[in-house]
């Protein structure tokens, strides 16, 4: 796409993802002949050399290079302070007379919108965080149709015009996903409290949980317990990014605790049903 060029095609674009995990496999194996190409980058040799002989992929890559200057559309699929790093990095390596679009699917927006807004004229942007996936996030588990169904949140920037847009819609068809708008601060505020606490809700019970106790383990605590197996080199930067709405959820979740502990301490037994019935009420409401 040339600088001048306003439109945007899924069928005639040239990808790269940059990231080949759960979600950037999952992405390359449900693009793989909807695009021009696709093209994968990942430091781990193994990575790379399954992509492609699986074909996964039509190319995959290492690092990243003066090769990527030939593509239309970037997708960063990494961590989050991966997708800043490479945010950071991405530039020199681009074509200051060919327009790209830049996109991410990081699981927190203000600190890559913001990054965003830093690049160079020619590169639109805008941040998405597809609302699927699973604890164990390696190539391996990686689904072809992993994003089917699922809510794909959309971050504008300042760089995304009609024509990203368009293409985001093209893009939401082939992967059958619904598309939802939601401002970075938003994003962050309502992620901290669906997302990012649940895991940490899910690690803290994992660790209360005497290890000898483990034969008499049902399917409720492993239902309960299950995202405590998420790798924290994925989480760790998501709770640094969200630390302040993570922190307000977490105080929140301390003041449930406390009246639950109260409750029993105090054998408040009418209490006790009227929170256990109101929480029963609210997650019918929440699950729809």
């Amino acid at each position: 796409m040339r600088a001048t060029e306003s439109g945007l095609d899924l069928h005639s674009s040239r990808v790269l993802i940059i990231g080949l995990g759960l979600m950037g496999g999952s992405l390359a194996l449900a693009l793989k002949g909807k695009c021009r190409s696709v093209t994968g980058i990942d430091t781990n040799v193994e990575t790379c050399e399954m992509a492609v002989v699986q074909q996964i992929v039509d190319d995959a890559w290492l690092q990243l290079d003066s090769r990527a200057a030939e593509m239309d559309v970037i997708i960063l699929a990494t961590p989050v302070d991966g997708i800043l790093d490479y945010l950071e990095k991405l530039p020199p390596f681009l074509n200051p007379e060919k327009s790209y679009l830049v996109m991410d699917l990081g699981s927190t927006k203000q600190l890559i919108t913001t990054k965003m807004e830093t690049l160079p004229a020619n590169i639109l942007t805008v941040g998405c965080h597809p609302i699927c996936g699973k604890e164990n996030l390696s190539l391996r588990n990686a689904e072809r149709t992993l994003y089917f169904g699922a809510p794909f949140l959309v971050t504008r920037t300042s760089r995304t015009n009609d024509s990203v847009m368009g293409f985001l819609r093209e893009l939401g068809d082939e992967l059958g996903v619904k598309l939802v708008e939601l401002d970075a601060g938003y994003h962050d505020t309502v992620l901290a409290n669906v997302s990012h606490l649940p895991y940490l809700v899910s690690t803290a019970l994992v660790m209360a949980t005497p290890g000898e106790i483990a034969p008499f383990i049902g399917p409720g605590f492993r239902s309960t317990s299950r995202l405590a197996g998420t790798a924290s080199s994925m989480m760790m930067s998501i709770i640094q990014s969200n630390r302040e709405n993570i922190l307000a959820n977490l105080e929140k979740l301390n003041d449930e605790i406390a009246y639950l502990t109260s409750c029993i301490a105090e054998n408040d037994v009418d209490g006790l049903r009227t929170y256990l019935d109101m929480a029963r009420e609210n997650y019918s409401k929440l699950k729809g």
